[in-house]
C-alpha cells in the first residue's frame, strides 16, 4: 500500500511541475503583418520631436527573450555601441541608467529611434524594419532593467564591466527632462 502511495505521489508532483513550468512561445520569423505592429498595442499621437504621426505605444517584444536578444544582436550590428558603448554612454547618453531625457516608455524610444533627435541622434526612418525597431526599444528598455529578468538577455562573455541585463535592479526613470544644451 505504501509503494502504491508513493507512486501516486510522485505521479502527482510531476503532474504538478509539469503544469507550473511554463515557457513562451518563441517566433523565430515574424509574419509580414504582425512585424509591423506589435501585439497588445495602443496607439498615441506625438509631435514633440516628432512629425506628430500616430504609433503604436505597447512592445509585446519586451515579453519575449529571443526578441530582446536579437535586439541586443542588432544593437551592435547597427553600430549603437559606436555612440552609446554598450549602454554605458560615450558621444550619446548612457542606456544603463535611470537618466531618460526623452522618457523610458517604448514610444518614446521608438520615436528617438525612428525620427531622431537633436543634437546626434541621427533618423534611422525607413533603414530600420520596424520590427526591428521594436527589438531595438525592448532591448534599450533591458538595460536599464525596465523588462521581466528572465526576458532580458544575459551578458556577453566578452563584456565584464557591468551586471548582465538580467541581473540589474529594474532603474526607477526620471521622466522627461530637457535636451542636452547645444553646443
Amino acid at each position: 500500500m505504501k509503494r502504491y502511495v508513493r507512486l501516486v505521489l510522485a505521479f502527482a508532483a510531476i503532474i504538478v511541475l509539469l503544469a507550473a513550468c511554463e515557457r513562451e512561445a518563441r517566433r523565430f520569423q515574424e509574419p509580414a503583418t504582425a512585424a509591423s505592429v506589435p501585439e497588445r498595442s495602443q496607439s498615441a499621437e506625438l509631435s514633440a520631436g516628432g512629425n506628430g504621426t500616430t504609433v503604436p505605444i505597447g512592445n509585446a517584444y519586451e515579453e519575449n527573450a529571443y526578441a530582446i536578444s536579437q535586439g541586443k544582436r542588432l544593437f551592435v550590428w547597427y553600430n549603437c555601441v559606436g555612440c552609446h558603448s554598450h549602454g554605458g554612454g560615450g558621444m550619446g547618453p548612457a542606456l544603463m541608467d535611470d537618466k531618460w531625457l526623452y522618457g523610458p516608455e517604448p514610444v518614446n524610444i521608438y520615436r528617438t529611434i525612428v525620427d531622431g533627435r537633436p543634437n546626434g541622434m541621427p533618423s534611422f526612418a525607413g533603414k530600420i524594419p520596424e520590427g526591428q525597431v521594436w527589438q531595438l526599444v525592448a532591448y534599450v528598455r533591458s538595460m536599464s532593467g525596465l523588462v521581466r529578468s528572465d526576458a532580458a538577455p544575459g551578458r556577453n562573455d566578452d563584456l565584464a564591466g557591468t551586471k548582465a541585463e538580467n541581473r540589474r535592479e529594474p532603474a526607477q526613470p526620471k521622466g522627461g527632462g530637457s535636451p542636452p544644451p547645444e553646443r
